[in-house]
Order: structure tokens, then sequence, then C-alpha cells
């Protein structure tokens, strides 16, 4: 979903430009608290991967595709804050190196991909975690539904914006129709893509992931009752006792476990997040580096629906379009395979340096601030 240049006029992408400001700013602040010394830098894994999934183009319809947004996924793994700050660097970076996505329409793009994805996807991911039992289960399936809805939502937010500003006289009704249509199926791909993803992380390190806070991280509570002795290596499998009854002699009660309704227990982490880290990275670089190859051919779905439209009748070529990256290609290399491969790798190396850069530097700020108050 891509915009590229001379779709939006200029003044509506000023205007998108500093919303896009506005938000990456209070991202920037609002990062701060989500970040610490674990989550940093799997932020920067997050983006990289994000990165590397976007070049997975799937078919989900007759001469369509379809790629990962990103925001769904990276909200719930790191936080809504953090997310859109990821998503946001690994749309600078394919703007920049692979002319994949308007300079002029960075602004657009961001708020789009970035801002009302994240927004909508972590808003729906908090509400099914509250509603539904405490379960990792409930985490899994909440991100499914969460990432299914964000990338229609964010079709509307492009109709919207381009009813503002578009450059072309089409039937806003006939844009609507056509993205949320094609967008919907999208979601499908990108639900699956984000649950499974969100599932593998939870399923060896829940700890790592932002989302599942307070629902699968909280341990089981053991405690005493405050008449009995000590017994060391006692079981606890009871309710709380009733009141102690007036009998003669001294009495005892075993411990006892809280019956109220609290989440699952977890078990001891299964991976350090050494692992987890060089784990995604791997995942990251196979995926952008072997897999990219295999990816449809066809045009994505905004493209798709502008050329049928006519939303991209005023199209403009892109400043960067001589980058020796563009449309993830190596300049002068003649073998497609090895020069998509070779991009890819380069793409997640570029993204996971800048991104871990940004949130090492916001999460250093924290600290910095901590210790100032202290």
């Amino acid at each position: 979903m891509h915009v590229p240049d001379g779709f939006i006029d200029a003044p509506v992408s000023v205007a998108t430009g500093v919303v896009a400001a506005g938000a990456v700013a209070v991202s920037l602040r609002g990062a701060r608290r989500e970040l610490d010394e674990r989550t940093a830098p799997l932020a920067g894994l997050v983006a990289a991967f994000i990165f590397a999934v976007q070049m997975l183009n799937f078919p989900v319809a007759a001469g369509t595709s379809g790629h990962l947004l990103g925001g769904a996924l990276a909200a719930i793994l790191v936080g809504p804050y953090t997310g859109v700050l990821c998503v946001s660097v690994v749309l600078l970076m394919q703007g920049v190196l692979f002319a994949d996505g308007g300079l002029t329409a960075l602004g657009v793009n961001i708020t789009d991909m970035a801002v009302v994805t994240t927004v909508v996807a972590y808003a729906i991911f908090r509400t099914i975690v509250k509603l539904a039992p405490h379960r990792r289960r409930t985490v899994t399936v909440a991100s499914f539904v969460a990432a299914l809805i964000s990338v229609p939502a964010a079709a509307i937010a492009f109709t919207a914006i381009y009813a503002l500003g578009g450059t072309a006289d089409v039937s806003i009704g006939k844009v609507f129709t056509a993205m949320v249509g094609v967008h919907v199926l999208i979601g499908i791909g990108e639900a699956a893509i984000t649950a499974l993803t969100v599932g593998a992380v939870v399923a060896v390190r829940p700890d790592l992931v932002y989302g599942a806070r307070g629902v699968t991280a909280r341990p089981l509570e053991i405690r005493d009752s405050p008449l009995a002795p000590a017994a060391p290596g006692a079981v606890a499998r009871a309710e709380a006792p009733a009141a102690e009854p007036a009998t003669a002699g001294p009495t005892t009660a075993e411990p006892t476990v809280a019956t109220s309704r609290t989440p699952e227990p977890v078990a001891a982490p299964r991976r350090s997040a050494r692992h987890v880290w060089w784990a995604g990275l791997a995942a990251a670089l196979l995926c952008a580096g072997v897999v990219s190859f295999y990816a449809s051919a066809s045009p994505d779905g905004l493209e798709k629906v502008a050329h049928d439209k006519g939303i991209d009748q005023k199209a403009e070529d892109h400043a960067a379009k001589d980058s020796p990256l563009a449309d993830y290609g190596v300049k002068d290399i003649s073998d497609a395979r090895i020069s998509g491969g070779l991009a890819g790798v380069i793409g997640v190396g570029a993204t996971l340096a800048v991104g871990s850069g940004v949130f090492i530097v916001v999460r250093r700020r924290r600290a910095t601030a901590e210790s100032g108050r202290a």
C-alpha cells in the first residue's frame, strides 16, 4: 500500500507530513516508557523483520497480491508507540534506498501504514485481551483479529486522504469499494503472519511480548494460611479454609493456593533473549534473501486499484529511481535471484542498524531521565 509521488496533491501531502511528524514525536516520548534493556534490541529486530516480510507478496485474487503492513505485529510485540516508530523506519528505508513509496508521499504513508494500522490494531487487541480469558491462546487470537481489521482500516484511511487531495478525477465511491474489498483479503494474510509470529514468540518468551504483559506473565500466587506453621515441601491444593472452629488443642491448616481468576502460570523461559534475537534475525535474512525470490510478481492491492480506477494518471517518477537498490535489486548484477536476494539482505541490515540505533538512543534517554530523578 505504498503511495507513490503524484497520487496526492501538495497541500494534503504537507498536512499528512505534519500529522506524521507529530505522531513520530509523540511516539518517541511514548517509546521511552515501553522500551527497557530487553525490548530495545528487539524493537530494531522487529523493524528489520517487517522489512523482510513486506518483500513477500502473496496472491489474494486474480492478478493482485498483498504484503504485510506490520503495524499490528509491531504494536503487539514492542508496544504501540514503539510500533509506530518501527513501521516508520521501514517506510523511510524503503523510500530512500529502494524507491518504494514516494518521498513527497512519506507523510501519507507513515500516517496510513504506521499510525492508522498501529492505533487501530492495538486498540482492538487490548479490548479482546481485557474481555477474554487470560490465556496465551487469547494473545494469539487477539493478534489475528487486530491484524485482520487493521488492513481495511488503512484502506479506508487512504480513501479519505485521496478524497481530500487526490490528483485524478475518479469516483471516491468506486475507490472505496475496490480498496476495502481487496484489502479485506490482504488482511487475512496479514492476520495469519501476525498471529503465527506473535504465537511463536509467546511460546518461548512471553515476557518479551509487550501485548502479553499482565496476560501470560503473571506467576501463580501461592500463600499460606496465617494460622499455619511453616510447612516446607507441602503441596498447595485447597481453597482458603473457613474460620477456625473453637476447639481445644492446637490446630493447623495446609498451605493454600488463591483460586481467583488469574492468568495461567508461565514456566521459566526456555530460550534466552539473545537466542530469540538471533532466531528472528535468521528468519528475516531467510525471508529477504531467499524466500522473496518466490514472492508474487502481481501488483499489490493499491497498485491494482490505482491502475483499474485511474488513480495513477498523474503518478510521478520516484526521486530515488536511480538508487543502486531501486526496485529491490542491486544495480549491475544481472542474475535476478542474486540481485534481489542481496538487496533484501542489505535492506534487513540497514533497517536493523537504523532501527536499533533509534531505539537504543530512546532507551538511553529514559535511563538518563531516571538517573536524574534518583
